[in-house]
This record gives structure tokens, C-alpha cells and sequence, in this order.
């Protein structure tokens, strides 16, 4: 199983991952943080996954993070987070030159897991698929889209990839993951917090256009300030297009504080506002965009960063 796939994370993208990797026959196993989640798992027989209204479970073999199994290939599908202590707890397991697939949101905590793992090679994954919990340990594979792989010293596409392409795993091998990772975040920032703020559906934005608007600019200018003016170009059509064909869709970042959870704005506007103030890019908007979620997490006893 050292060649097999771990996946650490039972949430919906690990889920997702480790549920069509297994309906393709390929050994994976899944990690879980102790021996209480553990025998919950044990106790449903597997994950499930909801794709077309048909449900399959599948019977994945689990152990804890505290396991003497080795392992080369590791998915990392808890949230960015939970990414750099997850991640070291299960770091003496990892074999020399084992491949670490990072599925975070945002950015920054690619970097702080790759920054522990100098002897790992670190694969940062910009994920479009749309997943959703239904209860614990099912999924509901909820869109399609793509995954975008790439490391950061942009090396070539391993040859596990054809796994992926077994799976049915959509993906494409990308020379610079880090313009996707920017372009996702800066999506998210335009989107998410406001869905949270105004408490609307995607598609209920565009009662906002002239808020979304503005962010976009500051997003752009941003972007290209950080030296990523692919990301930049043709942002604000695209977050519009995002609204449109997610419209009866509620964001992530909704579903978190609607169910008491920590959300991730440390990593998308705490990371995009912290760039800007180290660049010395001016985002009043974004700035103040921050500030009234924060203020809005507080109010629900929610964390702020």
C-alpha cells in the first residue's frame, strides 16, 4: 500500500477523491485524526458518494493518523486551517521522496505545509468541483469541473496522473498552479463573502454589481501588483459568469458560518488584504470587505482568522 493512495481528510473533496479512486479499483485508504472517528467510521462500512441521485458506498479501509504504515502518496483534503498541523502529525510516515497533494482553498497554507516537508515533493491542486456533505462520511458530488496540479519549482507531471485519469478524475497539469491558486482566491473573495454579508444565494449578487464590480478592480490591481496579471485578466467577466451558473447555489463560505463552522478568511481576503499591505497596493474595498466579516463572525461567536 506504500504505492497506494492516502487520503487525509474525510470531508467532501476527500470524499469525493477517495470514493471514485476506490470505484476504480485503486488501493487507497483513508487516515482519520483518532481512534473515536475511527470507530464511527468503522460503524457506517464506508464512504459514501451521491453522484446523479444514485448513492454507492464503498468499503475503504481506515487507520489513524498514529499508524506505522508508510506512505508515498499522500492527498491532503482537510481545510487550509487544519492543513499544517494535520500534516504534522502524519510527517514521519512519509517516505523519502513521497509526493504530497495539497487541496486547499485560498493560499498560504500550501506554502507553511510545503516549508515542513523540504524532502517531500509538495503538489499545490486548484480544485472547480462543486461537493457537499449530506451527512457524515457521504458526499454529493454537487458540479462538474477540473483540477489543476502543478509544484512550485514547476516540474514535470509525475506519472501517477494516469490514476486520475482512471478515476475519472478531471485534471490537467498546469507549469504555473500558482496564477490558478491566485485566480481561484481572488474568485472567492469576490463571491463568498458577500453571499455571507448580504445572506443570499450566488445568483442574488447580481443585485450587488456595482459592489462586485469595484472588488474585481481592486482584486485585478492586486493581482497584478503580486506579479500575476494572468490571473488579473478577464477576472470581473468570469466572477459573473461563476454568479450566473451557480445562481441557486449557496457558497462555501455560507454553508460554514449557516452551520456554526470556522471559515477560511485567513486564507482568502486575510491572505489577499496581508499581500496588499506588503506590497503597498491600496484595497479600501477589500479591506473593508474584511473588517465587516470579521464583525459578523464575531457577532455569531464564530473565529476571525
Amino acid at each position: 500500500m506504500a504505492d497506494g493512495w492516502h487520503v487525509l481528510g474525510a470531508g467532501s473533496l476527500g470524499t469525493l477523491w477517495a470514493t471514485r479512486l476506490a470505484r476504480a479499483g485503486l488501493p487507497v485508504r483513508l487516515i482519520l485524526r483518532d481512534e473515536t472517528r475511527l470507530s464511527a467510521y468503522n460503524a457506517q462500512a464506508g464512504l459514501t458518494l451521491n453522484e446523479h441521485g444514485q448513492r454507492q458506498t464503498f468499503a475503504i479501509p481506515a487507520q489513524t493518523v498514529s499508524a506505522d504504515q508508510p506512505i508515498q502518496r499522500l492527498l491532503v483534503a482537510c481545510k487550509a486551517y487544519d492543513a499544517e498541523g494535520a500534516v504534522a502529525a502524519i510527517a514521519h510516515r512519509l517516505t523519502d521522496k513521497a509526493d504530497v497533494l495539497l487541496l486547499q482553498n485560498g493560499l498560504g497554507s500550501q506554502d507553511a505545509v510545503a516549508a515542513m516537508l523540504p524532502a517531500a515533493r509538495c503538489i499545490f491542486v486548484s480544485s472547480t468541483e462543486g461537493a457537499y456533505r449530506d451527512e457524515d462520511w457521504s458526499a454529493v458530488f454537487a458540479g462538474q469541473g477540473a483540477n489543476w496540479l502543478g509544484d512550485a519549482q514547476r516540474g514535470a507531471a509525475p506519472s501517477w496522473l494516469d490514476a486520475l485519469q482512471q478515476a475519472g478524475i478531471p485534471h490537467q497539469w498546469t507549469a504555473d498552479i500558482r496564477q490558478r491558486l491566485w485566480r481561484k482566491l481572488a474568485l472567492n473573495c469576490a463571491i463568498n463573502p458577500l453571499t455571507v454579508l448580504h445572506q443570499c444565494r450566488n445568483g442574488e449578487l447580481s443585485a450587488h454589481a456595482e459592489e462586485v464590480t469595484a472588488l474585481c478592480a481592486e482584486l485585478g490591481a492586486l493581482l497584478r501588483r503580486a506579479g500575476q496579471p494572468g490571473a488579473a485578466e478577464g477576472l470581473l467577466e468570469q466572477v459573473q459568469q461563476v454568479i450566473a451558473a451557480t445562481a441557486a447555489n449557496y457558497s462555501s463560505m455560507y454553508q460554514d458560518v449557516a452551520q456554526g463552522r470556522r471559515t477560511e478568511i485567513r486564507y482568502l481576503l486575510g491572505h489577499a488584504c496581508a499581500t496588499a499591505t506588503a506590497l503597498d497596493c491600496p484595497v479600501p474595498r477589500l479591506n473593508q470587505l474584511r473588517l465587516r466579516l470579521i464583525e459578523h463572525l464575531s457577532a455569531r461567536g464564530l473565529p476571525c482568522d
